[in-house]
């Protein structure tokens, strides 16, 4: 916290992000979910999962899967108030930079 940020500042991010940490448990609390992607940050450590129901529409699961993309693409955009085409270039510019997925946010290339 630095010197001019009010010292309630952090609890409510705290506050934030804890209510927001309940909102994804709640939307993974359920048996109607066709897909899910989860991405988690622990101590710089970063990992991920993908999983889908493909059972009754095989042909769909490529577009569920790029819906999700443009779903987290929006969100962050929103969160760093960029527009989400902005955030879709810097995430293809990245993608082709790594050769595997980041498992730690260091392996991640630097602008």
């Amino acid at each position: 916290m630095s010197d001019d940020t009010p010292a309630g500042a952090d609890a409510s991010a705290g506050d934030e992000f804890e209510t927001e940490l309940a909102g994804a448990r709640d939307l993974l609390d359920g048996d109607d979910i066709d897909a899910v992607h989860v991405g988690v940050v622990r101590d710089g450590e970063v990992d991920t999962t993908f999983a889908q129901r493909t059972d009754d529409d095989p042909d769909g699961a490529g577009l569920r899967a790029l819906a999700l993309l443009a779903a987290h693409v929006r969100l962050v955009a929103a969160e760093a108030g960029v527009e989400p085409s902005t955030v879709a270039g810097d995430a293809a510019t990245l993608a082709g930079q790594v050769e595997q997925i980041p498992t730690e946010t260091d392996q991640i290339p630097d602008e």
